[in-house]
This record gives structure tokens, sequence and C-alpha cells, in this order.
């Protein structure tokens, strides 16, 4: 197994330049996963550290070798350059982010990517170091959302359905504060990057936490969130994400594959009890 180091936005950018002349097709082109003379296949994944990492991890260590592959797992602290390392061909795949986000993160990039499957979800909960139940929820509360804009309609709907807030179409798929219709308590909304949600606790009256980033604070969605989402909707299931065309390549079935067995089912169940399911 080989694990990269975070690599930031510079570090990436820069890598990418000393790799790479020309566009951005021609460099995905050329990047598929590489075939050692043992016939081992080495795939670069792209992941947010938890539980994507881990899981990846046990998947390298158990699972791969049989498969003929193996994995080098790069992590990344943000959800944006996960996404970049795909489309410049820096990564084979990544997996950290669900459909909504894929969804909206192809339409303002142009990312040119598919889903291959969903394989865990990770609720994200409303949290409070000082609030014990939403019915103590003070008048002019201060709640903070993620900052961008399809996880924070994820906390903005967590809250419309324990009635803080409604919203002018419950339906929509990526409400902002600019769509909440009646603000029943007066709820001072603060957008902050999804990492650093856990710390601002002691500054807010309510976070609203994903749930990858609440289990690297050692937060429990079960035991700590004064509500979470709904662990049998998978509407926001993390999904192997590959750039189109690369759908059939076999080393990526085979990822796909051996991330999708019961083996990791299991695994899945032990480790997290409840914080993180299984999705396919």
């Amino acid at each position: 197994m080989r694990t990269s180091l975070p690599l930031t936005a510079l570090a990436l950018t820069s890598a990418l330049t000393l790799a790479a002349c020309g566009s951005t097709s021609d460099t995905a082109s050329d990047a598929a996963p590489e075939t050692a003379a043992d016939g081992v296949t080495t795939v670069r994944v792209a992941v947010t550290p938890v539980p994507h990492a881990a899981i990846l991890e046990f998947v390298d260590e158990e699972l791969a070798a049989e498969a003929g592959i193996d994995i080098e797992i790069v992590e990344f602290t943000d959800y944006v350059q996960p996404n970049v390392a795909l489309d410049e061909g820096a990564v084979d795949a990544n997996y950290y982010q669900h459909g909504v986000f894929l969804a909206d993160q192809s339409k303002a990039a142009g990312y040119d990517f598919t889903g291959l499957a969903t394989i865990s979800f990770q609720p994200m909960g409303l949290y409070s170091d000082s609030l014990t139940d939403l019915a103590e929820v003070p008048e002019g509360a201060t709640v903070a959302i993620p900052n961008d804009p399809v996880n924070g309609s994820r906390g903005l709907k967590l809250l419309a359905a324990e009635g803080l807030i409604t919203l002018a179409d419950p339906d929509a798929p990526v409400p902002t504060v600019l769509d909440i219709e009646e603000n029943l308590r007066n709820l001072q909304f603060e957008e902050v990057e999804a990492p650093q949600l856990p710390r601002s606790l002691a500054d807010v009256d309510i976070a609203a936490v994903p749930g990858n980033f609440a289990l690297d604070a050692d937060l429990k969605p079960a035991e700590d969130a004064l509500v979470a989402e709904d662990l049998t909707d998978t509407t926001y299931a993390n999904q192997l994400v590959v750039r189109a065309g690369d759908e059939e390549d076999p080393a990526l079935q085979a990822l796909l594959e051996v991330l999708t067995s019961e083996e990791v089912r299991q695994f899945i169940d032990e480790t997290y009890d409840g914080a993180v399911v299984a999705a396919f």
C-alpha cells in the first residue's frame, strides 16, 4: 500500500505543471492506471480522510492483491481538489462525494465524470456544545453550515425537517439561505468551511457537520447529534467516481468489485457502528 500525504492546491498545481503540458483532456486521456511488470495495476484514488481513506486501506491490505491491483491513496482535506485531481489526470478515481455534489460540481466546472456506484453513507448531523435538545434553541441562535452550497443545503433541510425554518421550495435539490421562507427563531447563519465546522461548536449554538468531518472530530451521529439524517436515505451516499470513458477500465472495475464486496460491508459495520453504513 502506498498512501500519499495530503496535497494542497499549490502542491497539486505544481506537480501537474511539471508532469504535463497541453490541455486538461490531453492530460486525462494519458492518465490510465499503470500496470507493472508483475501484472499488478496501480490505481490512484483521491479521498478525504475519514472514512474513505480507512475503507480503501482495508481494501488495499486485504482484498486488492487478489484482484490484481495496488491502491495508491491520495488524501485531501477539502471538497474541491479531489475533483480537480481527477479532471487533470493526477488520479484515476475519487471516492468522497455524493451524487448531488457531483452534479453541482460538474455543472459549475464542466467536469465529465461518471459515478460507478454508491459505496458508503455517513449522515450529516446538527451538533451543539451548549444545547441538549432542539427545543432549547434560543431566539437569534447562531447556526454554522457548510459554505459549499450542496452540503449547506443539507443543513438547511435538517433544520426545516425539525420545524426551525421553512423553505420556499421544500423539494429544491440545493436550497440556500436565500430560500428560507420563514425563520421562526430568527436564526443567524454563518457559512464555514466544512473541515472547520467541528471547531466552530465553541463559537456557535448549532453546527451542521458532514459525517466525515464529524467522525474526524470523534463526533458520533447516533450519540452526539441533536438530530441526524436518515440512514436509510442514500441520496447523499458517496460514490466511486471516474472520468467518463474510463468506466470499463479493468483495474477500475476490479476496484469497484472489491469496494462493493461483503468484506467491505462487514468492515464498515464493525468499524463505524452505524456512524457510516454501506450503500451498495
